[in-house]
């Protein structure tokens, strides 16, 4: 199970008491707010993609963002195509609806969006659809062992 995996990642910094496990679902932005009972802007989704060489790379976001199409091909050099559920699975190591950037599966890229850097703390996923955890922004660059932040988003609040 995927959110095993993450705690026993966030155990290593004797981190796991922090990973938070909901009797509801928080499988999306809007969910996980609910559930949290924050703004849906501080969750921190994590969406997947996959490259024309059959790799993946995930994107650490505001909730309140969307990627934008012309700045993600800038950045990548490709169009946005996103795996569908059974390939996300095989190649990040979560199921769609916990998708996170902690404890994936290796050569997996991991980019945070600018779109986090007006938070504090943020909430993203624990690799299940009913978890998640608050982390500082220091702490997700650290735990998500992430390759750059990169600017894709559009419709988020500065």
């Amino acid at each position: 199970m995927s959110i095993e995996k993450v705690k026993g990642y966030f155990r290593k910094f004797s981190m796991e008491d922090r990973v938070l496990e909901f009797d509801c679902s928080s499988a999306t932005v809007e969910l996980a707010a609910r559930a949290l009972g924050c703004e849906e802007k501080r969750i921190a989704k994590t969406l997947s993609f996959k490259l024309k060489n059959g790799q993946c790379l995930l994107i650490v976001t505001a909730g309140d963002a969307r990627i934008d199409n012309r700045k993600y091909k800038d950045t990548f050099g490709c169009k946005a195509v996103m795996p569908d559920i059974m390939e996300a699975e095989e190649l990040i190591g979560h199921e769609v609806g916990g998708i996170c950037p902690f404890a994936v599966n290796q050569g997996v890229k991991i980019y945070l969006d600018v779109s986090l850097k007006r938070f504090d703390t943020v909430f993203p996923a624990c690799g299940s659809s009913n978890s998640a955890i608050e982390l500082t922004i220091e702490e997700l660059e650290k735990h998500s062992g992430y390759t750059e932040w990169v600017d894709v988003c559009k419709d988020w609040e500065r």
